[in-house]
């Protein structure tokens, strides 16, 4: 197992436009690799989801997987996924707002996300992939997106006043939030 170190907010590497991986490289032993790390550092650091960017690599790729995960309790499961040169398409117009947390940034935070995307991207055995997401799970894909485009969450949040720490969503905000998310959860699906 290998643990890298995550990247907090202020890093330059957080704010790059990772690279495109060569769909010929991605059998590589050091995209292998890569991909190890973030998955070993994404399970290790209970997270739903870690893009290279946060652990200083400049290539387009995010590991993702909820399973059973005391941070996130109320998200649908997540089989692991690798995605590599991942690409997003909204399907529609509708919207959720989420409060999302982040491994780089020690804050949550409001962001209103797409309810219905469309994902283009390669597994880490070089398949194309073309699926549909939705709900959190939607979120979690647009999350990710995000770092590989150099954009935290807290660039999205529309409303400061909804930033807090994780000691104080869970102490004041957290019962409402995952109310109002299960309704969602249970209404779309996932």
């Amino acid at each position: 197992m290998t643990v890298r170190p995550i990247l907090s907010i202020g890093h330059p590497t957080l704010r790059v436009v990772a690279d495109d991986v060569p769909v010929d490289r991605i059998g590589s032993p050091e995209v292998q690799q890569l991909i190890d790390d973030l998955i070993d550092t994404m399970r290790y650091a209970n997270g739903a989801g870690l893009a290279a960017t946060q652990i200083d690599e400049r290539l387009r790729i995010a590991v993702m997987e909820v399973g059973e995960n005391p941070r996130y309790p109320y998200k649908p499961r997540i089989p692991l996924t690798v995605a590599i040169n991942p690409v997003i398409e909204p399907i529609d117009d509708e919207t959720v707002v989420i409060n999302e947390g982040c491994l780089s940034v020690p804050m949550r935070g409001d962001v209103e996300r797409h309810v219905n995307i469309r994902v283009h991207y390669h597994d880490r055995d070089g398949v194309a992939h073309d699926e549909i997401k939705r709900g959190l799970t939607a979120g979690t894909w647009q999350h990710e997106c995000d770092h590989l485009d150099g954009v935290l969450f807290i660039d999205r949040v529309t409303d400061p006043a909804t930033l807090a720490t994780w000691d104080e969503f869970e102490r004041f905000h957290r019962d409402a939030f995952v109310e109002r998310i299960t309704d969602f959860v249970e209404r779309v699906g996932s």
